[in-house]
């Protein structure tokens, strides 16, 4: 790999279009590890952004242009007569082109960013008989994509690629893969919203149908036990990367990131909603409401009083479980002593309480999407401004948050198990 850098450094572009062109090809190189590189030497001014950006294109579609021909020309026996030479065997292939086929072409727009599947891409096309017509359009797309995602990686990162240039690669991918998610659920209601609103139409029908034997209580009990169930899993695993001290990287990339790129000025105004008025106000609307709507008053004023008075229990609880460790000599190292954030634990502990409470008592479903939305942006745009603007880790942040849950879930199941008693005697 030295040698490659060297030689990379003294000829950016040659190589960079060599790289790409070889993995895809499915030699074992790393074409992530060179785009970031060449986003590197961007930022240093050894490379021009636009340049390196065309080179990435050029040679990915050069490279699975080729592939797809090869795989056309050679079909099936191909695969077993040399697959094993590229570790894309019979098994594999089958595999593979079986998730080809139920995605269509627009998976290849993203399989550059799967690894163990980019490098296939190309030859599963064309022995599938693809249509390079077809083929074609979402292939450059994502070769694309690829390319200026990675190559601005290595540019935001400038000085710190050398640190944490592959854990930035790998949240990078889960970044890209949720984004990609979220933009092909718009582009594909934009486009086909009547079929769309049809599907689900009749969706709700089927499930009305098949839940006619549950009431609808004790379907909500489920889905509050699982969600439980897997936010409680998520602590656990928090627990232990911050007993073993795996959050410094995640802590320094997020950082960086927002520092550097992430944070506007218009975010300040997210600071609103941690202040007294602020808390104080959502409270006061909750507590109306509950009044307004006339059931189970005393039930539901009880689960905001335990939710709220009792978050600063927990949340000394799992500090006090924390130092106990410590003080019989856990192997860990504790990087830091506000782990869970308690602001963090306390903001999602009152707006989640809150929240759940108010769409509960409404009428209109959609607020049931709408509300849980705004939650979400509501968090993300706290956590921006408190990591950009405090010293707070974003570990710290995080587990608040993840903690947080964990507590209002487990009152939510608990006070819906007794309002269901209650109803029944």
């Amino acid at each position: 790999m030295s040698y490659l850098i060297t030689l990379f450094e003294q000829h950016s572009y040659l190589i960079l279009f060599l790289g790409i062109f070889l993995e895809l090809m499915a030699l074992p190189i790393s074409g992530e590890f060179l785009m970031s590189y060449a986003g590197y030497f961007v930022f240093q001014g050894k490379m021009n952004y636009i340049l390196a950006l065309f080179t990435v294109f050029v040679s990915g579609g050069v490279g699975i242009t080729v592939t797809y021909w090869i795989g056309k020309a050679g079909g099936y026996k191909l695969i077993e007569n040399y697959g094993k030479y590229i570790h894309l065997g019979p098994e594999r292939y089958k595999k593979t082109a079986a998730w080809f086929e139920r995605s269509g072409s627009k998976l290849l727009v993203f399989a550059y960013f799967i690894p163990g599947i980019r490098h296939f891409t190309g030859y599963i096309s064309g022995i599938s008989k693809m249509p390079f017509r077809k083929f074609i359009l979402p292939a450059y797309t994502g070769s694309f994509l690829w390319g200026l995602c990675f190559i601005t990686l290595g540019k935001v990162l400038g000085s710190r690629w050398e640190v944490f240039h592959q854990a930035a690669s790998k949240y990078f991918i889960i970044f890209i893969i949720g984004l990609a998610v979220l933009i092909v659920g718009y582009l594909a209601y934009r486009f086909y919203k009547v079929p769309i609103k049809n599907l689900f139409i009749d969706l709700i029908k089927w499930l009305t149908n098949r839940l006619k034997t549950i009431r609808k209580t004790e379907f909500f009990l489920i889905f509050l036990t699982l969600v439980l169930i897997g936010m409680v899993t998520l602590m656990l695993g928090m627990a232990q990367d911050y007993l073993y001290n795996e959050f410094t990287q995640f802590n320094e990339i997020a950082e960086y990131i927002v520092k550097s790129a992430g944070y506007m000025n218009w975010m300040k105004g997210f600071v609103v909603f941690q202040t007294p008025m602020a808390i104080a106000s959502i409270i006061a609307i909750t507590i109306i409401r509950i009044w307004s709507k006339g059931r189970n008053r005393v039930l539901e004023y009880l689960l905001l009083i335990v939710s709220i008075l009792g978050g600063r229990l927990f949340h000394q609880s799992v500090i006090q479980i924390f130092s106990y460790l410590q003080s019989i000599g856990f192997v860990g190292k504790f990087h830091s002593a506000n782990f869970p954030d308690i602001n963090a634990t306390i903001i999602i502990i009152i707006y989640g309480t809150c929240l759940f409470l108010l769409v509960r008592h409404s009428k209109k479903n959609y607020m049931s999407i709408i509300v849980p939305l705004f939650g979400l942006l509501l968090l993300m745009g706290v956590t921006i401004v408190n990591i950009a603007s405090t010293d707070l880790l974003p570990s710290d942040i995080l587990g608040g948050y993840v903690y947080g849950s964990v507590w209002i879930f487990f009152n939510f199941l608990l006070f819906e198990m007794l309002r269901l008693v209650l109803e029944n005697y």
